[in-house]
This record gives structure tokens, C-alpha cells and sequence, in this order.
């Protein structure tokens, strides 16, 4: 896979839209609450929880490097374990600038200082995708299993809400339209859905027309990374270092929980809901989750309110409370792993340049 210079236009356009992105839902996420409310909330908080949780983060990312190295070794690619981390950091630093970049910046950082072909590493960072999935999954189900209350709950109070509001409200998008003379949006949403799918098979198609050649071979990259799962040596350990990046994202969610008194009183299980409504709202191509995990907390502490018998709107705040604490402190260790290495990675680098040239 060769190298190419990063179009500017394409990554203006793409944090534009990522910026887009978040202010949207942090505009809905903010509607109609009470700052003061949360102000107060921030100011009572115990920050040595979050201090806590920030180890728990920081520890996230040391197991995903080890557990990385397992995945590299059965290609015959050993590598340094602060490299591996390193590289991780960087990816995740890229991330917050352009979403869902940080896996390509991270499969690139490793080949400057390791010289593993970046289709098979990024093969294996899709690896890692898929076994997430299937933790959340697991994560997910017992959210399900314990706080199914709180999902009917939610389920109950949202329906309520729509019953409430029988009118039909057109938001921008659809005023526009009906000056247009559009009239039936339920026609209009089934062919521009239609349309857009035709659109995204076309591009697809001559995508795959003109770069073929490049495609297949990086395929074989990304199939040589998938694969490797099964050819790993020590799969116990695997298992372990994943399950240990899984407990430290759980601890460094829990445990904000505990900063602030409103939601002290926080069980495992509600652990269990936080952390599921957390990962979905990250999902949200907004730039660093900024509005879409703030809304996610929002929305799930209000469900978590409301099962126990306390007010939606006392969740809704407490909520965000919960995402300007935690959604900091992602960033903050985001940020500083990421600055970091920067220049480790650069001195990596510079000793692999002068190894090469001392050979010749």
C-alpha cells in the first residue's frame, strides 16, 4: 500500500462536518436545562474519583498494545510494546481531529518505526474492531439482563412524550421542503432512502473499477491481518489482555459515577448501562464524541432516573453532569498520550533512519 498525501480539502470538509456533528447534538443535548443546576453539581464533585478513573483509562491503552503485539507476532512482525503503544496513542490523537482517521494513522505510525506493511497491521486493528464488538455485545446483554427495567422505563416516558405531542411539527429541513410543494414526507423519505443507497452501490462499483489491482492486493493485507487470530501462539493471553481492556473501560466509566453525590449510589449493573450508552453515543462520527456522548449520557441517566422512581428531568441534568467529566477526561488523556508520542515516535524513527544508513 503506498503512501499518499492527504487530500486538504477532504479533511477540511470531514472536520467541518464532524463539527457539524457535534455541535448538533450538544445543541439538543443543552435544550432547555438548567446550567446552574450542573454548575452546582460540578463544584460538589470529588475529582479524586475521576482521578481514579483516568488510571483506568491510561491502563486501556497498555493492554491494547500488548494484546497487539500477539496479533503482529504470527506474521513474523515482533515488535516493541512502546511502539506498539505509541503508535495506539497517535491514532487516537488523530482521531479527535478527523474522525475515524486514527486507524489508518495508527497502522502508518507503526510502519515508521517498525516497517510492518500497513495493510497487514490495519488487518489486525479490524481484527480488534470485531472482538470489541463482540465484548460490547456481551456488555450489552447484561444491560439487558439487569437493567431491563430502565430500558422500559425510558421506552414507557419517550412514548408518552410522542403521545402528547399528537400535532405534527415539520422541523427545518421539512418547512423547506414544503415550500418546495413537497406535501407527503413519507414518500419523500422512502425514494431519497432508495436514492441514496443507488448512489452508494454506483460509487462503490467504479470505485472498485478504476483501483481494483489496489484493492485486491490490500485485501490480501487486511485478510493476512484477520486471519492471524488463529495462528496466535498464546491465545490465554490474549483472552486476559482483552478482558483487561474491557474491566478498565468499564472502572473508568463506573467510577465518575462516585464523583458526584447525586449518583454515588450507582450499583455495577447501572456500571453495566453507562458503558453500553456510552459506546453507542462515541459511535457518532462527532469530533473527540463532543454532543453525541453528551446526549448518550443524557438520555441514559434519565432512563436509569426514571426506573428508580426520580425524575426524568433530575437524570437529564445529572447526565450531563456525568459527560462533562468523563467526555474531559477521555480527551485530556487522549490529548497528552497523543502529544506524547509525537516525539517518541519521531526519535523511533530517527534511530530506525540511522540503522539504515550505517548499513550502507
Amino acid at each position: 500500500m503506498e503512501n499518499k498525501s492527504p487530500n486538504p480539502l477532504k479533511s477540511v470538509i470531514t472536520i467541518v462536518i464532524s463539527l457539524a456533528f457535534a455541535g448538533f447534538f450538544l445543541w439538543i443535548a443543552l435544550k432547555g436545562l438548567d446550567f446552574k443546576v450542573i454548575q452546582k453539581s460540578l463544584a460538589r464533585a470529588n475529582y479524586m474519583w475521576v482521578l481514579l478513573a483516568s488510571v483506568f483509562g491510561i491502563l486501556a491503552y497498555w493492554f491494547r498494545a500488548v494484546r497487539w503485539n500477539l496479533l503482529l507476532e504470527p506474521m513474523g512482525h515482533k515488535i516493541s510494546s512502546s511502539n506498539s503503544l505509541w503508535s495506539i496513542s497517535f491514532g487516537y490523537l488523530m482521531n479527535l481531529t478527523i474522525p475515524r482517521s486514527g486507524e489508518v494513522a495508527r497502522a502508518t505510525a507503526l510502519y515508521g518505526v517498525e516497517k510492518v506493511p500497513v495493510d497487514k497491521s490495519f488487518g489486525t486493528i479490524i481484527l480488534e474492531r470485531v472482538v470489541d464488538l463482540i465484548c460490547m455485545l456481551a456488555f450489552l446483554g447484561l444491560t439487558i439482563i439487569f437493567k431491563y427495567d430502565a430500558i422500559i422505563s425510558f421506552y414507557k416516558f419517550v412514548t408518552e412524550q410522542k403521545a402528547r405531542k399528537q400535532k405534527f411539527e415539520p422541523n427545518f429541513m421539512e418547512r423547506q421542503l414544503i415550500k418546495l410543494g413537497v406535501s407527503d414526507f413519507d414518500s419523500f423519505y422512502y425514494y431519497f432512502k432508495i436514492s441514496v443507497v443507488i448512489l452508494i452501490i454506483v460509487g462503490l462499483i467504479a470505485f472498485y473499477k478504476y483501483k481494483k489491482e489496489k484493492l485486491i492486493n490490500f485485501g490480501k493485507g487486511i485478510l493476512q491481518g484477520l486471519t492471524s487470530i488463529f495462528k496466535l501462539k498464546e491465545k490465554v493471553k490474549f483472552i486476559l489482555y482483552t478482558i483487561g481492556i474491557w474491566i478498565s473501560y468499564y472502572f473508568a466509566a463506573y467510577l465518575v459515577c462516585f464523583a458526584l453525590p447525586e449518583t454515588s449510589d450507582f450499583t455495577i449493573a447501572d456500571g453495566f448501562f453507562i458503558i453500553v450508552v456510552g459506546t453507542l453515543g462515541m459511535m457518532i462520527p462527532a469530533s473527540g464524541g463532543i454532543g453525541a456522548f453528551n446526549l448518550a449520557m443524557k438520555y441514559g441517566f434519565m432512563a436509569l432516573f426514571i426506573s428508580v422512581g426520580k425524575s426524568a428531568e433530575q437524570g437529564g441534568e445529572m447526565g450531563l453532569t456525568y459527560s462533562f467529566i468523563s467526555l474531559p477526561l477521555q480527551i485530556v488523556i487522549m490529548l497528552v498520550m497523543g502529544l506524547i508520542s509525537i516525539p517518541m515516535l519521531a526519535k523511533e524513527r530517527n534511530k530506525v533512519a540511522a540503522g539504515k544508513n550505517f548499513q550502507h
